[in-house]
């Protein structure tokens, strides 16, 4: 069995379709403190609930809103995106991979590997450091060739669908156009 965290609902379906079609047992892991505001969390919840019984798999859930200790965990280097973006992959795969261990899973991974707005080198060295730290396999596949095929489903099936990557610094980007400009010219900077 792997464990699989799950950021979303959408974000599981193309993974999930993946993993059944060569017959590899995954079970899925909620864990994200990042989620913001609170309603947000209580949406993508739903979502994956939706998944959850529209598929048949068993996910287990950390529904704690982490809003006020996520500040804390990336208040230190929030103006860097790429930093703040480390920290809570670093926050997110370290929970999964102490729940796979707990679990006795064969390996870990992540739907995070899924978004094509996600900085997926950076996600995937993470998880390879944390496979060797705490010795247990990290499964890596490149998950964002069926981005599409899985947003369709996600369209198909009605659930929703988030606009953000669901951090409050995230949000602020999305909707501010002084925002973004900065967070180019920071991305740009560090290329």
């Amino acid at each position: 069995m792997i464990l699989i965290h799950v950021c979303c609902g959408p974000c599981l379906l193309y993974p999930l379709a993946w993993f059944r079609e060569r017959g590899i047992e995954v079970v899925g892991y909620f864990y994200n403190p990042n989620i913001h505001p609170y309603r947000e969390f209580k949406a993508r919840i739903k979502a994956l609930e939706e998944v959850e019984a529209l598929k048949g798999l068993n996910i287990l859930w950390d529904k704690n809103y982490g809003l006020r200790w996520f500040i804390k965990e990336t208040l230190m280097v929030w103006e860097n995106p790429q930093k703040r973006c480390e920290r809570c992959y670093v926050v997110r795969l370290k929970q999964t991979v102490k729940k796979a261990l707990e679990l006795k899973a064969e390996a870990f991974t992540t739907t995070l590997l899924y978004s094509i707005y996600q900085r997926h080198n950076l996600i995937r060295e993470i998880a390879e450091d944390l496979s060797h730290k705490y010795k247990i396999p990290f499964f890596y596949e490149d998950f964002r060739k069926g981005y599409q095929l899985g947003q369709q489903e996600a369209l198909n099936i009605g659930i929703y669908r988030q606009a953000y990557c669901g951090c409050v610094f995230s949000e602020e980007e999305r909707y501010s156009k002084t925002r973004k400009k900065e967070l180019n010219k920071s991305l740009k900077k560090e290329e």
